[in-house]
């Protein structure tokens, strides 16, 4: 992939898809306007049906500063309002930002000093969770910690360097119309998704650290069992598609849940008699055992809890991630993604 050299100052467009967002949508899109970027600036919110007063709120931004747009994103996906989003802008850098993130005012100016100095076709940052509730607090805890989600450099420290995937991300216009966007039919993973052929492409995906971002999580363990089950189940359903691309790690929530179930079967005969304690089925416990020293363990480390409340509540939480995520997996391995979509927001 052939980039042309930007300028300097390159004009940006940010799009963020909206729906259901009207407790966090105003403060993202001041954050926006409040960015230390020089630079020419748009904002283009692509309009979900919510249900809420999301689209009073974006109409009177839009209104109060000519700089925000709108359009319409009657499907109410993400990638299809991504896309509209994308295709209603005008700059050659486009800069994805979600209604329940707020942006550092030097995100754009870091982001887009990297996306010059390393040629990249798309440079993201670190996810910081937060949360206002001693349950959305425990999610945010989690969301944190490699113990919760685990794996990807957004969502922990790490140093400067190539990346398979980005949070959010500061993308060249050129690279997303070299690979045709985000894919409409890719519900969950989308990102994920896109970098991946952008790679493919010969771009480059770069993580800088300097750029934070926070992003207030679900705030109730329902709303994040959705969540994780939609995103499980659309993880496979790129491993069906991509097959060996997929790291290694996504596998492990499916087979922690195969593992648990069957302990949790070799439990139930065993304790009413149906298999004596003799016959080696024991053995087969082992994964359950293993699993709930892990959560206890997780729970005496993962920082920033006060008493046995937020120690429980973390437990709970790290259950609920693993366990949803991992049974919407199987669920996508065996079945497709179908029409499973996150409805917590909806």
């Amino acid at each position: 992939m052939i980039l042309t050299p930007l300028p300097e100052l390159p004009a940006v467009s940010y799009v963020m898809p909206v729906l259901n967002e009207e407790g966090f949508l105003e403060a993202a899109v001041r954050t926006i306007l409040a960015q230390d970027y020089p630079g020419e600036k748009e904002i283009v919110l692509a309009l979900g049906p919510s249900r809420d007063r999301s689209d009073e709120i974006a109409g009177a931004l839009a209104a109060e500063d000519p700089r925000v747009r709108l359009v319409e994103n009657p499907q109410r996906d993400i990638p299809a309002g991504l896309n509209a989003a994308i295709a209603a802008s005008r700059h050659p850098v486009v800069i994805r930002v979600d209604a329940h993130s707020e942006l550092t005012p030097d995100y754009t100016r870091r982001g887009i000093e990297a996306l010059r100095r390393e040629s990249a076709a798309n440079v993201g940052g670190i996810m910081r969770a937060a949360g206002s509730t001693p349950v959305q607090r425990a999610i945010a805890r989690c969301y944190n910690s490699p113990f919760g989600l685990g794996g990807g450099a957004y969502h922990g420290d790490g140093e400067p360097g190539p990346a398979e995937s980005a949070y959010l991300g500061i993308f060249r216009r050129e690279a997303l119309d070299a690979v045709g966007g985000y894919d409409p039919a890719i519900l969950r993973g989308e990102d994920w998704e896109l970098n991946l052929r952008i790679r493919r492409a010969g771009g480059r995906i770069w993580f800088e650290p300097r750029l934070q971002v926070t992003y207030h999580p679900r705030a109730s363990l329902g709303d994040l069992a959705k969540q994780f089950f939609a995103t499980g189940t659309w993880r496979a359903v790129l491993v069906r598609k991509y097959g060996g691309a997929n790291p290694i790690r996504f596998f492990a929530p499916g087979a922690l849940v195969v593992a648990l179930a069957v302990s949790l079967v070799a439990l139930a005969l065993l304790v009413t008699g149906v298999l004596p304690w003799a016959s080696g089925w024991p053995v087969l416990l082992a994964p359950l055992a293993a699993y709930l020293l892990a959560i206890a363990v997780a729970t005496l480390r993962i920082p920033e809890q006060r008493g046995i409340r937020d120690r429980l509540l973390t437990a709970v939480t790290l259950v609920t991630m693993h366990v949803c995520w991992g049974s919407g997996f199987l669920r996508g391995i065996t079945l497709g993604g179908g029409r499973v979509v996150d409805r917590s927001r909806m």
